[in-house]
């Protein structure tokens, strides 16, 4: 049919349109134009400038070797703008300008232009002082009085718009500058704000372990050593106390599951943050463990060696809820079994030692958990250590060095 290749044509014909402006498209999106486009500058204003030197020569009779020279330096004046070093290209094309404007009185638009684009990048990307500087000796043309309308206006031109472009390029290179930074401070800012975050809720979690735990596992233990030890017991309140003794427990799990969730983002540890007050220490280990013996009716005993020192807050504070995570550790795992504070008092540390007479078997068993954990990153946040495992009676040891050096209690 007559219409069927003027179809096909148009059709061929747009695509190729719209491939080649996909084309283009996909090169200003990569940086391609942004790389090239000194380059292709430089290309540009070096084929204008000898345009013009050709269209201005040639109704003259001064061809030859004179015209040679002029094209010469009108693309020493324009192609250096293609050089990668902003100073270089710079100073490659103000000295062919001036050279063509001063001496030969010759200049052109196209160098020009180049002398404006080259003050614009070096203000953007090189030496500022320089790119203002640039405009200096153009203004040193025009005072002197050039022979010449056209060599004059081109001076003064050069010698105002050089240092506005120069201007420019610094305006957009302080911009550009003054955006990283404030991109670097929110990075900065985020990155506290999520460590600080991930430290509280680390210190939350220790607390719920090492507070809340242990008050929980009081109540299922006293619960259950009610209902064994109290004679003539109604069988409704065994029942209750029995069920008492089974929430109790259970509430222990689901902590668990909760303080798992919790160390889940602090994996690394955090800064235990600010302490609230007033904060347990040394000084209430004994009703600490008044109470665990009340709570279990086994032998718990607080052994004192050297002379007791006032301790940093946060240390008594690490002391105590080592004790106390030991304690609790102890009844879950070894109930019924006898167990030794003992606090060794030096001149630069504090030796903590919780011991328990426990079985083996049961004392391998007690090696991982949130609790060790919990100790392990108390001790270390005030530059301790901390050792768990088997004693030497069998048993399960907790053994702490804390830091010492305050004033004596004596």
């Amino acid at each position: 049919m007559p219409g069927t290749p003027v179809t096909g044509t148009m059709a061929c014909v747009g695509t190729v349109e719209g491939g080649a402006a996909d084309w283009v498209g996909r090169w200003w999106r990569d940086g391609a134009a942004a790389r090239h486009a000194p380059a292709l500058a430089g290309a540009l204003l070096g084929v204008a400038a000898l345009a013009e030197l050709i269209v201005r020569q040639a109704g003259t009779a001064a061809l030859g070797p004179y015209v040679l020279l002029l094209c010469l330096l009108g693309l020493a004046a324009t192609a250096p703008l293609a050089l990668a070093d902003p100073v270089a290209a710079a100073a490659t094309v103000s000295a062919a300008n001036l050279l063509g404007l001063a001496a030969l009185h010759a200049p052109t638009v196209a160098g020009a232009a180049a002398q404006v684009l080259v003050a614009y990048r070096l203000g953007r990307r090189g030496w500022p002082p320089g790119a203002v500087a640039l405009g200096v000796p153009y203004l040193a043309v025009a005072l002197t009085d050039p022979a010449g309308a056209y060599v004059r206006a081109a001076a003064v031109a050069l010698a105002s718009l050089v240092p506005v472009a120069a201007g420019a390029g610094i305006a957009v290179r302080i911009q550009r500058e003054d955006a990283e930074h404030r991109a670097a401070r929110h990075a900065i800012a985020g990155t506290l704000l999520e460590h600080t975050a991930r430290g509280e809720r680390a210190r939350i979690a220790r607390e719920l372990h090492d507070v809340v735990a242990h008050h929980v596992s009081m109540i299922a233990v006293q619960a259950e050593t009610a209902r064994l030890t109290t004679p003539g017991l109604p069988t409704e309140g065994a029942r209750r106390l029995s069920a008492i003794g089974d929430t109790a427990r259970a509430a222990l799990t689901e902590m668990r599951r909760l303080l798992g969730v919790l160390r889940e983002d602090s994996r690394e540890g955090a800064d235990p943050g600010p302490q609230r007050h007033p904060q347990p220490g040394l000084r209430q280990l004994t009703d600490l463990i008044d109470e665990a013996r009340d709570a279990t009716g086994a032998g718990t005993r607080l052994i004192l060696r050297g002379s007791p020192t006032s301790l940093d807050p946060g240390v008594e504070l690490a002391a105590y809820r080592i004790v106390q995570e030991a304690l609790t550790n102890s009844r879950r795992h070894a109930p019924g079994a006898a167990v030794d504070v003992e606090l060794h008092y030096a001149d630069d540390e504090l030796r903590l030692l919780v011991r328990d007479n426990g079985a083996g078997p049961a004392a391998q068993a007690r090696t991982t958990g949130h609790g060790l954990l919990g100790m392990r990153e108390r001790a270390t946040a005030v530059g301790g250590r901390l050792y768990t495992g088997r004693s030497g009676t069998g048993g399960f040891l907790v053994e702490a060095v804390l830091p010492t050096g305050a004033s004596d209690l004596r």
